[in-house]
């Protein structure tokens, strides 16, 4: 079994670094398949995630990330590809500036005409909140 070990300090704070793990969190499920869930807690939040030869953690600390994966043995095989993948789409993540939340940024924008809505996936599910 490989074990993938990814740590990013950032100096978003705990509230903007829950917005970009959630966005993360996302972004796994809709392109590669993991099913996450996000549990909050007041010191930390950790993101879940799991699929067929792959799970793990995403700690999100006021000011780091810390990623733990395990691959299975076919997944092994790619661990260099599978981690420089994490890493490029973490560091992205940390690079753009986080949303504006809706309304501001519909208020922001000019009205333009309604567009028929596409299907989308659900946002990953939150589990029960930490005791401290």
């Amino acid at each position: 079994m490989s074990t993938i070990h990814i740590h990013r300090e950032h100096q978003l704070g705990h509230a903007a670094a829950r917005k970009i793990a959630l966005r993360w969190a996302e972004e796994a499920e809709r392109d590669f398949g993991m099913a996450c869930t996000y549990e909050e807690g007041d010191d930390e939040d950790t993101v879940h995630f799991q699929r067929t030869g792959a799970s793990g953690t995403l700690r999100v600390l006021p000011h780091a990330f810390e990623l733990e994966a395990k691959l299975g043995f076919l997944l092994g095989a790619f661990k260099d590809r599978i981690e420089a993948e994490i890493v490029k789409n973490l560091d992205t993540l940390l690079a753009t500036p986080a949303r504006k939340p809706a309304a501001k940024a519909a208020a922001a924008a000019p009205a333009k005409p309604a567009a028929p809505k596409a299907a989308t996936k659900a946002a990953p599910k939150r589990a029960a909140r930490k005791d401290a």
